[in-house]
């Protein structure tokens, strides 16, 4: 309503500019004019076909993303108010009159009378000419909003012609991802995502339709052969007993998941290996919902997801996110990584949940950045875990977490706090070279091997109380900026502080020695 109110205000006030330049002309211009009056018909069709041109460039330039279906109407059509015609009428009018009248008062007084019969006869004929002239300036306005309501019409048809095309196939593609035949079940996720990258507008459903089917329950096959197929006679049939539905082959149906899989990841690449755009990016905004699902070998490196639900999802094999961006949250509690995992340099915008997460394999962190909170708490790592060099923006919680193997913290920044309270760490902690901004928490956390903190950075307090050290604790060089408490820790092993900064009070009291080397502040008091 706004736009077409504009273009009706600029007509009108062009309308109104017109007439009065052409009453304010000098008396001197108007014999000019009364002779060469057929130019002033080709004039106001050029000042209206300029200003038809204006309109219609504004309107090209509306940006639409390409797609092989029409496009929705961009407007919803009103009649043309019963106002506008007796309007235009009284303006033609108007100005017809005002031309003639300054016209009729032009005429000089002299001459004979034929003379000046003659120039108020050419003078009356101009100003009908110039009433002419803004007539069909008027009338070309109307006929162009009938085009454009052709147009429209036009457009809407071919809309509807398109989203009923696209919902037929829609339908059917989902009817084949039914289907107990595998060819009929990878046609349907073909089509799906054929029409998908043709209808931008339905991408997003398309993918929650795929999300959907990979949420489906499946169990892997192992890695025996398949035997040799049954005769027609002895077809197999599914575990409910339904004798007219044959057997879902898990091996076919692994193959049907790694297309789906693959189908996700080849359009949430936004650039090519050699850094070009992806011209089959389907854009920012993608929402996943994989919420219990197993998925086999899943490569999304270099994806970018907006939000993304892996909740309780089962990673069968590897599972690859290296150089993916989370633009909005990552939620992967309670998920279980079967094989290796591997985040090097993600990029988490918003929070991320790992918390109750499984790795039983290696599980790689390194250069990620977590812009927003990132939450561990009773993560399981089986084996070695790699965060070197990671950026937590917010809070880091680790809250009883256990490391079965090497733990490798080298060289990240905790821009928040970072809490490891109860954790258990079965081999190696590496925290060389560690930036804690906010405070960090290792209450009651269990080093089963050695824990290196050479050169560390404490920004804000660090509490280690009731910790244990099972073997070597090394503090080389490290800078306590806020009150340290390593009240009741058990050093089993050596216990290096050499050249550590206590710029705060700290506090070993009731701490136990087990090693033969111990250089740290005093006082210690055995329990």
């Amino acid at each position: 309503m706004t736009r077409r109110l504009s273009v009706a205000l600029m007509s009108v006030g062009g309308l109104v500019l017109l007439s009065v330049a052409l009453v304010l002309v000098p008396h001197s211009w108007w014999g000019v004019l009364a002779s060469g009056w057929p130019v002033l018909v080709p004039v106001a069709g050029g000042l209206a076909t300029l200003v038809a041109g204006v309109l219609l460039w504004q309107r090209g330039g509306v940006h639409h993303e390409v797609s092989a279906a029409p496009t929705p109407p961009n407007r919803q059509v009103r009649p043309l108010p019963s106002w506008v015609i007796p309007v235009g009428v009284a303006l033609v009018g108007t100005v017809t009159w005002a031309a003639v009248t300054w016209l009729q008062d032009s005429v000089p007084a002299v001459g004979d009378g034929v003379q000046r019969a003659q120039l108020r006869v050419e003078s009356i004929r101009t100003g009908l000419t110039i009433g002419a002239a803004v007539t069909g300036a008027f009338a070309l306005l109307l006929a162009f909003r009938r085009q454009q309501l052709a147009e429209r019409t036009q457009q809407a048809t071919e809309y509807d012609a398109g989203e009923k095309r696209v919902t037929e196939l829609y339908v059917k593609a989902a009817d084949q991802l039914g289907s107990d035949k595998a060819p009929v079940r990878l046609a349907g996720l073909y089509a799906l995502e054929r029409l998908a990258h043709d209808n931008p507008i339905h991408r997003q459903s398309i993918v929650e339709v795929i999300c959907a089917y990979l949420r489906m329950p499946y169990t892997p096959p192992d890695d025996q052969p398949t035997p040799p197929s049954p005769p027609d006679w002895a077809t197999p049939v599914v575990a409910t007993g339904d004798s007219d539905k044959p057997a879902v082959d898990p091996r076919e149906e692994r193959q049907v998941r790694l297309a789906a899989q693959r189908i996700l990841a080849r359009h949430l690449r936004p650039t090519t290996p050699e850094g070009q755009f992806h011209p089959l990016y389907w854009g920012p905004k993608m929402i996943l919902d994989l919420t219990e699902a197993v998925l086999i070998d899943l490569d999304l490196t270099g994806c970018h997801i907006h939000n993304a639900t892996f909740t309780k999802a089962h990673f069968s094999g590897g599972a690859w996110f290296g150089e993916v961006t989370f633009s909005g949250g990552a939620w992967f509690d309670k998920a279980t990584f079967s094989g290796d995992s591997r985040f090097d340099k993600a990029t988490f915008s918003g929070d991320a949940w790992f918390d109750k997460a499984t790795f039983r394999s290696g599980a790689w962190f390194g250069e990620a950045t977590f812009s927003g909170g990132a939450w561990f708490d009773k993560a399981t790592f089986s084996s070695s875990s790699r965060f070197d060099k990671a950026t937590f923006g917010s809070g880091a919680w680790f809250g009883e977490v256990t490391f079965g193997g090497d733990a490798w913290f080298g060289e990240v920044t905790f821009g928040g706090g970072a809490r490891f309270g109860e954790a258990t760490f079965g081999g190696d902690a590496w925290f060389g070279e560690v930036t804690f901004g906010g405070g960090a928490r290792f209450g009651e956390a269990t080093f089963g091997g050695d824990a290196w903190f050479g050169e560390v950075t404490f920004g804000g307090g660090a509490r280690f109380g009731e910790a244990t050290f099972s073997g070597d604790a090394r503090f080389d060089r490290a800078t306590f900026g806020g009150g340290t408490w390593f009240d009741k820790v058990a050093f089993c092993g050596d216990a290096w502080f050499d050249r550590a900064t206590f710029s705060s009070t700290a506090s070993f009291d009731g701490a136990t020695l087990g090693g033969a080397r111990y250089d740290g502040p005093e006082p210690i008091v055995a329990e």
